[in-house]
This record gives structure tokens, C-alpha cells and sequence, in this order.
């Protein structure tokens, strides 16, 4: 059921993969509520998926760009205010890649060169697509800004490696361009930290099926799905949410604020 809440409203979604993907689950939700939008992924990736498919789908015009690199962030937003007619409402970063996890790496061992990797791809990108967009002065006043992102910013989940620190850098840059893009130009800038969640990336960290588990009996609302996810962030690109900034914004059911929970003991 839509309820228009972005009609009218212009975005790009970063990360669509798949199916899976909750950046997937994000841009269908948008544009039934009303919003028109560009796709975006690494041509890499856009190998590897469908986003083409998901394009076809929303009637959304699909750009290929490197997150990490600014002459492709250039183009991606040039050519998405040209496509949409104007400057975008909201922008949504679902981006994380960790070499060091795909190729099993332990944290206590890690490649150096693919942590820096893992920080520009996970983490500066984030920077990087902020300042891009502040200099093409390419978001509306009053627009919203979100990246996707995980607990383990703030507490220990060891086989999660080095994007636990990709995330914290995440969360940071959040707030601190968060400031000067509220001064500059009423945008707010927030992060949500999700459940664990079955997408491509997700499922590939070791023991997640455990985790995934541990979580939902955890919560005391259970894991928040993908589809869940997309419903949050619709309404953070909303004008409901204009007050809302640096902020890091949990929607995990609960597993944030629990220390312990009675179905946990008693298995």
C-alpha cells in the first residue's frame, strides 16, 4: 500500500545487486511511494546482478559508477539531474565490500592493502559521494542523505574483520559531514544500523547463519527483514523526518538495548 509519501520527489540509490539487496527492496519501495529515481552500482557489480532488471522494473535509468572514484561520482550526478529533471531529494549509500572477508582473512591477519581497499570502498565513499554532490550543489534544501550500516561499529563481533571498522568510519563521516550539510543547506545525514540481514554480502560472512539466529531470539521484535528496512528509509527521505540529522539510527528489533535475553538462557 503506498501512501505517497515521496511523490513528487527525485533520488539515487547506490548498491542495488539483486533481489536480495536492500538497496533492491529501497528503490521499489520509493517509487511506489511516489518517487522517481536513478540506479547506481560498480560496473563490477553490475556484471554480477541484475540491476538492469530492477531498472526495467521501476522505469529507472541505471548508471554505472565507481563509488570510489570522483570523475565517475561526477558523472553519476550530472547525468541524474539531467535524467530526473533537477537537483535530488534523497540519496541512499548500500555499499560494503570487505576482501579480506571474501578471502577468509582473520582479523589477527589481515592484507593491509585490502584493508585500505575495504575503507575507500565501504567507508570513503560515503565522502567522497557527499563532497561531489555538495560541490555540484546536487540535493535539494531540506533533502536526506542515509547509508546502511551495522552494530558492529560499536561492539565486537570478531569474524565481521575489518568492516567493523569500515562501519564506524561510516557512522563518523555521518555526522561530521552531516554538520556542515545542515549549515550549508538544511540536508540532514543519518545512518541506519540494521539487523543482521540475508543479502549477497551479509550471507558471506563466516557464521552468519549462527549470528542471523542469535539476533532474531535476541530481539524482542526479532530481526528487521530487508522489506522492513526499506519502509524506514522511505520514511527518512520523507518530510516527516526534516529535523532528524547525524544521527545513527538503529532498526534491529531491539538488539541494540538488550544485555540479556531469558530465551538466550535457557537454550
Amino acid at each position: 500500500m503506498s501512501n505517497n509519501l515521496l511523490k513528487g520527489k527525485k533520488g539515487i540509490i547506490f548498491g542495488a545487486l539483486n533481489d536480495q539487496s536492500i538497496a533492491w527492496k529501497v528503490a521499489q519501495k520509493v517509487v511506489a511511494e511516489g518517487a522517481t529515481i536513478t540506479l547506481t552500482n560498480a560496473p563490477v557489480s553490475m556484471r554480477m546482478g541484475a540491476i538492469k532488471q530492477l531498472g526495467q522494473e521501476l522505469n529507472a535509468e541505471v548508471i554505472a559508477a565507481d563509488a570510489t572514484n570522483l570523475e565517475d561520482l561526477n558523472n553519476l550526478f550530472t547525468k541524474s539531474m539531467e535524467i530526473l529533471g533537477g537537483k535530488v531529494d534523497f540519496v541512499l549509500h548500500s555499499i560494503g565490500m570487505s576482501l579480506n572477508v571474501r578471502k577468509g582473512k582473520p582479523y589477527t591477519d589481515v592484507n593491509y592493502e585490502w584493508m585500505k581497499q575495504t575503507f575507500d570502498i565501504s567507508a570513503i565513499s560515503f565522502h567522497k559521494m557527499m563532497q561531489t554532490m555538495l560541490k555540484l550543489d546536487a540535493i535539494n534544501d531540506h533533502g536526506s542523505i542515509l547509508a546502511l550500516t551495522y552494530i558492529a561499529a560499536q561492539r565486537v563481533f570478531p569474524d565481521y574483520n575489518e568492516m567493523a571498522e569500515s562501519k564506524a568510519l561510516l557512522e563518523s563521516f555521518a555526522r561530521s559531514f552531516g554538520y556542515h550539510y545542515g549549515v550549508n543547506k538544511k540536508v540532514r545525514v543519518n545512518t541506519i544500523s540494521q539487523s543482521p540481514t540475508w543479502t549477497t554480502a551479509g550471507s558471506g560472512v563466516k557464521g552468519f547463519q549462527e549470528f542471523f539466529d542469535y539476533s532474531a531470539k535476541m530481539s524482542p521484535l526479532g530481526n528487521a527483514s530487508a522489506e522492513a528496512c526499506a519502509d524506514y528509509c522511505a520514511v527518512m527521505f520523507s518530510d516527516l523526518t526534516r529535523y532528524v540529522t547525524m544521527q545513527n539510527l538503529f532498526h534491529d528489533g531491539g538488539f541494540s538495548t538488550m544485555g540479556m535475553n531469558p530465551s538466550i538462557l535457557n537454550k
